[in-house]
């Protein structure tokens, strides 16, 4: 600790600065802030490492000046938090939230305004934003843009997306830094979505995964609320990126008014990749719960009218072919069906006849509803009906059937990203919902948004995100959004806002595939801000089984998809295959039926990104635990200790693992099975195929449980 003391003090006195600092609680971080020449920075170190070198804040204001320089360092507040709150759901049931705070007062003379950064310092990594007191000077005022660095010194590896306005559905690049800009290019995702923006300028999104020099950094933000979405400008010389937040179609970044704040910021720290997926601090950074009573939350497994419009069955969303554009056409009954719709009354059944036998709780109906027949939702200003069904799905009976089996519909809503009548139409479409028995939406905003100068990411569309989950939790509904802005931990705040895409799901194995090692990126990046919809469980994995002209595969095995449902969390799992291949492949499925969605403990075992994650779970009430693994194409060994075990207890393990022979290409439906008896002295090796991975389930057992049963072997293939 005193060579840390000694490297800041020499650091501050080489800036000429008096600097405040603040340490986190283990004292392993430790950040100074302080004013040069007028203008606001701050530092930040772990264990003696400088992590973010001197690094600009501040903020410009459009059309006068900005709080960016001529400032000084005020005053400071400091304050400690030591507490553990509980989960409505989660990855574990309660979350400690430690940390030291210092609230820094920056004033400017020439304008007499004052910009107020409180600094939370975590055992994990380091939260700040900028606060807006009242004063006289600064009334209301448009953000020009946010001038917060973070100069990180290094040429670290990045897994990174381009900057986009609208969309984070690309594939992670894996790059130096300093080659990001020419493996953009290569991939023509350079510039993509940049109105206005100058040709030189490289942009990425967070949250950004970094890793290098015997670190590993992620940074994101948390809370995102009435702010616009934050990308990142790189300076791919001196290796600093700086905040760029995403502007509506005229420029502007921001209308804000005193008292209110940004989103933190978030830099998370460690030498150990399991502690950048452990880490809670952005859960911790967003405000406690909201919703008084959420006993009505339920997390869920569902199954869904989906996969067959995508895997080349030739289904479709659409009730018939006529051209919904065309003046005159509102009454569906008067048109001819094409026949291929899949969200029927007898196919719906099919599937909540499946789901009841299986217990799973829930059933997706995707193109229910009137609107489908084309995509030019931009040119019109109403696409959707929420409250009226095409006349071959009979809402009255099938939420009557599927009450009958215990099983519960659920909503989908795809908005086309006509958020504006989607608003609109909101109270009528979750009254609608309560009515028929649908606790439960996925809402979905596919294509340009209207209002048509904003952005999906803009502040205006943030807010819409939000006003939806609030609006929802209101009629007790849950929400799975997709193509929303990526989240940024408001599921703490907003339970019932239970998980989002907002990044490339399953849905793109049938539409060109995602890399191999996609899935080894995804917890690092995405699932930082919280819960993805990723859709997991696809069986038959090679398309052209189907025969219907799409011979994509999905880059996977079957065991992998089968650890999905641990690596890729969320509490509203979607079991994405058609019926047909769960029974198939029945004595994989028993996984699938069996893993919960809800857990008490998380142990994450092993983690490098990009190329392996391992994972165990414990299930919430019962101490039986869970365990997957995804790896990427060169496959992985892993040699796993069962200590995380009650050493007083037995269980009964069945691990699903790939065959020796699988691959994800050439073989990805061989597997193997194997049962026995472990223990907390257990250990277990297990070899994944190229773009495998295993599953284990591992259940308490009483004595007359386990008589007669063998020892699970140590090798399993």
């Amino acid at each position: 600790m005193k060579k840390i003391l000694m490297l800041i003090a020499i650091l501050v006195t080489s800036l000429g600065a008096a600097a405040e600092e603040l340490m986190s609680p283990n004292r392993q971080f430790v950040l100074n802030t302080y004013c040069k020449d007028g203008i606001p920075y701050y530092t930040l170190s772990y264990k003696g490492r400088v992590v973010i070198h001197q690094s600009r804040l501040g903020m410009d204001i459009k059309n006068e000046r900005g709080m960016k320089d001529n400032m000084e360092l005020q005053s400071v507040e400091r304050q400690s938090k030591d507490e553990t709150w509980n989960t409505v759901w989660g990855e574990q049931s309660a979350v400690r939230n430690n940390y030291n705070e210092m609230l820094v007062h920056f004033y400017q003379p020439s304008s007499t305004r004052q910009l107020d950064v409180r600094f939370r310092l975590f055992d994990d990594g380091l939260g700040f934003r900028y606060e807006f007191p009242e004063q006289q000077t600064l009334r209301k005022f448009v953000l020009k843009n946010e001038l917060t660095e973070f100069n990180l010194g290094f040429d670290y590896t990045a897994f990174a997306l381009p900057g986009d306005y609208d969309t984070q559905e690309f594939t992670y690049t894996t790059a130096r830094l300093s080659q990001l800009r020419t493996e953009f290019t290569k991939q023509s995702l350079a510039h993509k979505g940049y109105e206005g923006k100058a040709e030189g300028d490289l942009v990425v999104q967070t949250p950004l995964m970094l890793k290098g020099n015997g670190l590993y950094i992620n940074i994101h933000e948390a809370a995102l609320v009435d702010y616009a979405c934050m990308e990142l400008d790189l300076d791919d010389r001196n290796l600093v990126l700086t905040s760029n937040l995403v502007p509506d179609k005229q420029g502007d970044k921001g209308y804000l008014l005193p008292f209110c704040t940004s989103p933190w910021r978030t830099v998370i720290v460690s030498d150990d990749a399991r502690d950048i997926l452990a880490s809670r601090l952005i859960l911790n950074l967003n405000e406690p719960c909201k919703i008084a009573d959420t006993s009505w939350i339920k997390p869920m497994k569902f199954v869904g009218v989906w996969w067959e419009m995508f895997n080349g069955s030739g289904m479709s969303w659409s009730y018939a072919d006529a051209p919904f554009a065309k003046p005159g056409i509102t009454d569906y009954t008067k048109l001819k069906p094409h026949g291929h719709h899949a969200a029927n009354t007898a196919n719906v059944k099919r599937y909540i006849d499946f789901a009841a036998k299986h217990g799973i709780e829930g059933v997706l109906v995707e193109g229910w509803n009137e609107g489908w027949e084309d995509w030019e939702a931009y040119w019109r200003n109403r696409q959707f009906r929420f409250d009226r069904a095409y006349p071959d799905f009979d809402v009255d009976g099938l939420h009557k059937y599927a009450a009958s089996k215990g099983v519960q519909l659920v909503m989908h809503h795809e908005t086309s990203a006509n958020a504006a009548d989607y608003d609109v139409q909101l109270d009528r479409a979750l009254q609608f919902m309560v009515d028929n028995g649908y606790h439960a939406v996925k809402t979905g905003y596919c294509g340009q948004v209207i209002p048509r100068s904003e952005n999906h990411s803009s502040q205006w569309m943030v807010n819409h995100y939000l006003h939806v989950a609030e609006r929802a939790a209101d009629y007790k509904v849950m929400v799975d959004s997709h193509e929303a802005v990526r989240p940024t931990g408001l599921c703490r705040t907003w339970p019932n806002w239970l998980a989002q895409e907002s990044a490339r799901g399953t849905e793109f194995e049938a539409m060109g595939g995602n890399p191999v090692d996609h899935t080894t990126i995804l917890p690092f990046t995405r699932l930082m801000g919280g819960p993805m919809d990723y859709t997991p469980g696809i069986f038959q994995t090679d398309l052209s089984y189907y025969n219907g002209g799409n011979h994509n595969k999905a880059r996977t095995t079957l065991c992998r998809q089968l650890a999905l449902y641990l690596t890729m969390y969320s509490p509203m799992q979607m079991v994405a295959d058609v019926p047909e291949s769960y029974e198939r492949f029945a004595d994989a499925f028993e996984f699938i039926k069996q893993v919960p969605v809800d857990w008490d403990h998380s142990q994450y075992l092993e983690a490098e990104p990009g190329d392996y994650i391992t994972v165990a779970r414990c299930a919430k009430h019962t101490g039986d635990w869970y365990v997957g693994s995804t790896v990427d194409e060169n496959g992985h060994r892993s040699v796993l200790k069962l200590n995380f075990l009650d050493p007083h207890t037995q269980y009964i393990a069945t691990v699903y693992a790939d065959a020796k022979d699988a691959n994800w290409d050439t073989n990805p439906q061989a597997y193997v099975i194997k049962k026995g008896v472990v223990d907390a002295k257990s250990v277990v090796d297990i070899t994944s195929a190229s773009g495998g991975g295993f599953a284990i389930s591992i259940v308490k057992a009483s004595k007359a449980d386990v008589k007669g049963m063998k020892a699970l072997p140590r090798r399993i293939n």
